[in-house]
C-alpha cells in the first residue's frame, strides 16, 4: 500500500495499537499527526522526534474547540484514524451518569468530532477508520460492561450512518471492531487465556492500514470483525 505525499491523522496514535498504525504508514510513506493525552505514552513512543510524525499535546479530543485546533492547517488530510477511546468494566446497576457519560465522551463524542473535522478537510476524498468493538456487533457480549458497549455501538452507528452521508465525495468510512488484541496488559490481565487465538496488534494494524489506503477503493460502511480465533 502506498501512502506516499499522503497526511492521515491517527488518535490514540501513542498507544499499542496507535503504534503500530503509525509505525506502518510511516513506512508506507505517509506523514502523520499524532495527538497525545498522557505523557509517559510520548516519552516511550517509538517514532517520537521522527519527521515524519506530528506529535500533537491534547487535553480532551472530547472538547469541540481542541479537535478543531488538531485538524488546524490539514488542508491536504487524505485519511482519520480514530483509535483514542477508553475501556470500563461494570454493570448497569453500578453505573452512575458520570461513569456512563465518561466512556460516551471517551470512545463516541470524540470520534464524532473528530470524523466532523476531518471530512470538512477532504475536498477530494479521503478515508475514515473508527474503532468500534466486538460488542458493537454483539450486544450480548457486552453484558458487565454496559457504558462501553453503549458507546461503541454508537461508534458502529456514527461509521454506517457518515459512510452515507460523504460517499458522494470520495470518502469512505468504515469501523474494526476487535476483540481482546494480544498485548503485554492484556495477557498480563488474563495469564490463562489461550493468548495464541488472540489477534496480534500487527494484524489488526493491517486491516486499518488497508481501509484507509487508495487500494480500498469499494469498501464503506463496513463493522470489520478483527477477532482473530478468540
Amino acid at each position: 500500500m502506498d501512502f506516499a505525499g499522503k497526511t492521515v491523522v491517527v488518535t490514540g496514535g501513542t498507544g499499542v495499537l496507535g503504534s503500530a498504525v503509525v509505525k506502518a504508514l510511516v513506512q508506507a510513506g505517509a506523514k502523520c499527526r499524532v495527538p497525545y493525552v498522557i505523557e509517559a505514552e510520548e516519552k516511550r513512543f517509538p517514532l517520537r522526534g521522527d519527521r515524519r510524525v506530528d506529535l500533537v499535546r491534547v487535553n480532551d479530543l472530547a472538547e469541540e474547540q481542541e479537535v478543531d485546533t488538531l485538524y488546524e492547517g490539514l488542508s491536504d488530510i487524505w485519511a482519520s484514524i480514530h483509535i483514542a477511546g477508553g475501556f470500563a468494566m461494570a454493570k448497569v446497576v453500578d453505573t452512575n451518569k458520570a461513569a456512563l457519560m465518561a466512556q460516551i465522551d471517551m470512545n463516541l463524542i470524540s470520534c464524532f468530532l473528530c470524523c466532523r473535522a476531518a471530512i470538512k478537510l477532504m475536498k477530494d476524498g479521503g478515508r475514515i477508520v473508527n474503532v468500534a468493538a466486538r460488542p458493537a456487533l454483539e450486544w450480548r457480549s457486552g453484558a458487565g460492561m454496559a457504558a462501553y458497549t453503549i458507546a461503541k455501538t454508537g461508534v458502529a452507528a456514527l461509521t454506517v450512518v457518515l459512510a452515507e452521508e460523504v460517499a458522494k465525495d470520495g470518502i469512505l468510512v468504515n469501523a474494526i471492531a476487535p476483540s481482546i488484541m494480544d498485548t503485554p496488559a492484556n495477557r498480563a490481565a488474563m495469564p490463562k487465556a489461550d493468548h495464541a487465538a488472540w489477534p496480534k496488534v500487527e494484524e489488526v494494524a493491517a486491516t486499518i492500514l488497508f481501509l484507509a489506503s487508495p487500494d480500498n477503493r469499494v469498501s464503506r460502511g463496513g463493522i470489520i470483525p478483527v477477532y482473530g480465533r478468540a
